[in-house]
C-alpha cells in the first residue's frame, strides 16, 4: 500500500505544469475566432442581400418580352392576364412557382412552365387539354383525350363537339376506380374520330347515345349509326363500305340508318325520300 501510494505521488509530480495564464489566452483566441467567423458570415450576408436588392430593382432586368407558347383555344392575352406579370416588371423578382400555380389554375390549362430569358425576357409554355366530346350528366362538362372531365362547360366554349348522353358519374374514372366498359366504348370511338383519315370524325359527330344493353348509337351526317359494342375498327371499315356504295349509287343511292352490331349482319334503311334530321342533331361541318 505505501509503495502504491509512494507511485502515484511520482507520477503527479512527473505531470508537465502547464500555466494558468496560458489557459486564458487559449480561450481569448477561441473566442476571437468566432467572433471573426461571425463578422465574416455577416459581411457575406450584407454583400448577398445588397447584391440581390440591386439586380432586383435593375432596369436591366425589366421585363420587355412576355412569350407565350402552345396556347391553341386560350388566346396570348388571357395567357398573360393569369399570370399577372407586366411589362417593366423586373423578372429576377418575379416568383416563377407562383406564376405557374396561377396558371394552372385555368381550367384550360394541363401543364405550364415559366422560364426567365435573361436580360428582359418572359417565356411562358403550357400545354392545354384538349376537348373531345360534351357530357351531359344533368350538367354538361367538357371531356378531354384523357377521358377526364375538366371543367363545366360554358357558352365561350368550341361548339364543334359531340354530345354524349347516357352515361352516369359512376361511369367515370374517378379516383382510380375502374372505367366501366360504356365508358370505355366511347373512348375507343372518340379516338378513333380523332384520327385524319376517319370515317367518322369527330367534328361530323352531332350526339352519341350510350345504352347499357345495345352499345354506341351515332349520329352524324344526318344519319343514325348503331356501333353497339366492340370491333369499332372493322366496323368503321364496313361503314366505309357502305358510304361508297350509297356515293355511287349501288343498290341504294343514300340510307337512314345502318345497324353493324353484328358484322355478319349488316342492316340499312335506305332513304327513298330522305327527310331532314331533328334540329339537334343538325351540326355544320
Amino acid at each position: 500500500m505505501l509503495e502504491f501510494k509512494q507511485a502515484m505521488r511520482r507520477r503527479y509530480k512527473n505531470r508537465p505544469y502547464r500555466k494558468k495564464g496560458a489557459g486564458i489566452r487559449d480561450r481569448v483566441i477561441f473566442c476571437l475566432k468566432i467572433m471573426l467567423a461571425l463578422s465574416v458570415v455577416s459581411a457575406v450576408s450584407l454583400i448577398c442581400i445588397f447584391g440581390y436588392d440591386c439586380l432586383t430593382q435593375s432596369d436591366y432586368f425589366r421585363a420587355e418580352t412576355i412569350t407565350v407558347e402552345g396556347n391553341q383555344i386560350l388566346s396570348e392575352e388571357e395567357v398573360i392576364k393569369e399570370t399577372l406579370v407586366k411589362p417593366g416588371d423586373n423578372i429576377l423578382s418575379i416568383n416563377l412557382s407562383m406564376v405557374r400555380k396561377r396558371l394552372m389554375a385555368n381550367t384550360w390549362i394541363a401543364e405550364a412552365e415559366v422560364v426567365r430569358k435573361i436580360p428582359s425576357g418572359i417565356v411562358v409554355r403550357i400545354k392545354e387539354h384538349k376537348p373531345l366530346a360534351v357530357l351531359d350528366l344533368g350538367k354538361e362538362f367538357l371531356l378531354n383525350d384523357h377521358g377526364e372531365i375538366f371543367k363545366e362547360k360554358t357558352t365561350t366554349d368550341p361548339e364543334n363537339l359531340p354530345l354524349v348522353k347516357g352515361l352516369k358519374f359512376s361511369d367515370l374514372s374517378l379516383s382510380g376506380a375502374r372505367i366501366s366498359p360504356s365508358f370505355n366504348s366511347l373512348m375507343t370511338v372518340l379516338k378513333l374520330g380523332m384520327k385524319p383519315e376517319s370515317i367518322l370524325p369527330n367534328s361530323s359527330i352531332t350526339l352519341i347515345n350510350v345504352d347499357r344493353e345495345i352499345g354506341l348509337t351515332v349520329f352524324a351526317f344526318d344519319k343514325t349509326i348503331k356501333l353497339g359494342f366492340n370491333n369499332y375498327p372493322d366496323k368503321y371499315e364496313r361503314l366505309e363500305k357502305v358510304f361508297y356504295h350509297a356515293k355511287n349509287g349501288r343498290d341504294f343511292s343514300d340510307f337512314e340508318t345502318v345497324d353493324l352490331n353484328n358484322l355478319s349482319r349488316i342492316v340499312i334503311c335506305p332513304a327513298a325520300n330522305p327527310a331532314e334530321a331533328p334540329e339537334e342533331y343538325k351540326k355544320e361541318v
